[in-house]
């Protein structure tokens, strides 16, 4: 494909790294409260969600079992079962849907993309039906070949 006209003169250094460790660390997190709140929800517990200094202290017990760890008021947590069922299929869906978004964003912006190429609207937008219908054989020869007249 095509090669960068421009070198990037700024280094990679260990803060992008830093910030995808984060981000995971953030979304697994994420998925492990999210996942706790959907088993009580389901169990009739109702919707909870610890409180923010309970947010990440709360982990190692929710992942022991625990589907009360870090909240107050809780009458009937879900059970153990249904704790990790919800964390297996929240934590499933997480990494579909992030595996998803990268490939889209790879595609997007990674070092395959193509460039200086417009979209179909675009192409309406600047050269109209009308121009893009009489230069149809330049644009697509392989759909629209050009008409040969015979020079006799």
């Amino acid at each position: 494909m095509q090669r960068e006209r421009v070198q990037d003169q700024y280094p990679w250094t260990w803060e992008v790294p830093l910030a995808v460790v984060c981000g995971f660390v953030a979304a697994g997190v994420g998925v492990c409260q999210l996942g706790r709140a959907l088993a009580n929800w389901f169990a009739g517990a109702g919707w909870l969600w610890p409180p923010p200094d309970k947010l990440v202290t709360s982990i190692p017990a929710l992942l022991a079992g625990d589907a009360a760890a870090g909240l107050s008021g809780v009458q009937h947590p879900a059970s153990a079962a249904a704790m990790w069922g919800w964390l297996t299929v929240v934590g499933l869906l997480t990494i579909t849907a992030s595996s998803l978004a990268c490939v889209w964003a790879w595609r997007q912006w990674g070092p395959g993309r193509m460039r200086g190429m417009a979209t179909i609207t675009e192409a309406h937008q600047l050269l109209g039906e009308d121009r893009l219908w009489k230069v149809r054989h330049v644009v697509r020869p392989d759909l629209y070949p050009a008409s040969r007249k015979a020079n006799r």
